[in-house]
């Protein structure tokens, strides 16, 4: 089976080629620091003793399993430490389609592109529903598309591309029709530290045997290249997905888990409330610099990207290399993320140059 390789990589390497200065606004990797007390923790691992070096338990520290499952409400035996959010969600994705009632799993459209490469990957059918302008999700849509043959419905909140908080009436009616369909809810929400909405719902929240909860602390953190990340799964689908797991991977690594820990049991919340007042003060930034330039975009009520269509520049590869070559700021084109918004180019908002590609784009466009 061939893998196409995701336009990530392709689009980050033009960039790293270009022969003039590009601002980065592909990677979502945040550019502000890490908590105070998960350095403190790095430190103080350095001079723990040779056996703390060696493997720790294939599903994650215990400590740390512990620390997630209390903040979560849920039992300790539903959690596993994942190597990042990617994947806990192909772990959830596989147990979805290993329980044998059915092939298909329900996207949206835009969608994460790993999403369906996940699937592909798993051999199951992706069948795409697609969003309001806004980004937001119509529950009804998704039961249209579900049927018998509907393993999973995988959703993002907040979203990656479109920026959309999905409320909690939302929410509740995709565990419902999760469990309609026997199907198993796979809510992604490893953005929830950047609900800048107030209006974030875990599906936690309602106690289901029919949904699967995938996180990590890449970006609450500002860790990406830690991998710490973790899934909380319904009882009777946690054995198997442990075991994928130690096939998989082994174990995930034991210094950054030791780290996470310190860090969510010393970070003050004033950590995570001093990002979001970035992101808001980014955001503003960057649609006022949409407007000056006629844009229509979408404006993020969490995560931190914008989607943004400029006028007879649909956003096409080739036009996202034009873009880097001749205003030097690189973002995703919009095909990426699936069909409905192929004239649209996605930004990442985690640069401090934020102004400075504002300015870029908005003289660019004039």
């Amino acid at each position: 089976m061939e893998y196409e390789t995701p336009l990530f990589f392709h689009v980050m390497g033009y960039a790293a080629r270009a022969e003039r200065d590009v601002i980065d606004m592909v990677s979502g990797n945040p550019d502000w620091e890490p908590p105070e007390a998960l350095r403190d923790g790095l430190r103080e691992y350095a001079d723990l003793e040779p056996e703390q070096f060696q493997y720790p338990p294939s599903d994650g520290l215990y400590e740390l399993r512990e620390e997630i499952a209390e903040r979560r409400g849920v039992d300790v035996d539903r959690v596993i430490i994942t190597h990042g959010a990617g994947e806990a969600n192909y772990l959830a994705m596989a147990r979805a389609l290993e329980r044998e009632a059915g092939t298909e799993f329900v996207l949206t459209d835009p969608v994460y592109p790993y999403y369906p490469g996940k699937a592909a990957m798993l051999g199951a059918t992706a069948r795409f529903v697609p969003t309001a302008d806004d980004g937001r999700l119509d529950p009804d849509a998704v039961r249209a598309a579900a049927s018998e043959e509907t393993a999973a419905i995988v959703a993002n909140s907040p979203n990656n591309p479109t920026g959309a908080v999905y409320p909690e009436e939302t929410v509740r009616e995709l565990v419902e029709i999760a469990e309609e369909h026997d199907a198993i809810l796979v809510s992604d929400e490893v953005y929830d530290h950047f609900d800048l909405s107030g209006a974030f719902a875990s599906a936690l929240q309602f106690d289901s045997d029919h949904c699967i909860v995938t996180n990590a602390f890449s970006k609450s953190m500002a860790i990406t290249g830690f991998r710490v990340g973790y899934a909380v799964f319904p009882p009777e689908l946690v054995e198997n997905a442990r075991s994928r797991h130690m096939l998989v991977n082994v174990a995930g690594s034991r210094p950054s888990q030791y780290a996470v820990l310190r860090a969510l049991r010393e970070t003050d919340p004033a950590y995570y409330e001093a990002n979001r007042e970035l992101l808001t003060e980014r955001v503003e930034t960057f649609t006022d610099a949409l407007d000056a330039a006629g844009a229509d975009y979408s404006r993020p009520e969490g995560s931190f990207y914008v989607m943004a269509r400029f006028e007879g520049y649909p956003g096409t590869l080739e036009n996202v290399e034009r873009l880097i070559d001749e205003a030097g700021v690189a973002g995703m084109p919009g095909e990426a993320f699936g069909s409905s918004r192929e004239d649209w180019l996605r930004f990442a908002l985690v640069t401090p140059r934020v102004e400075e590609a504002a300015a870029r784009l908005a003289d660019y466009f004039e």
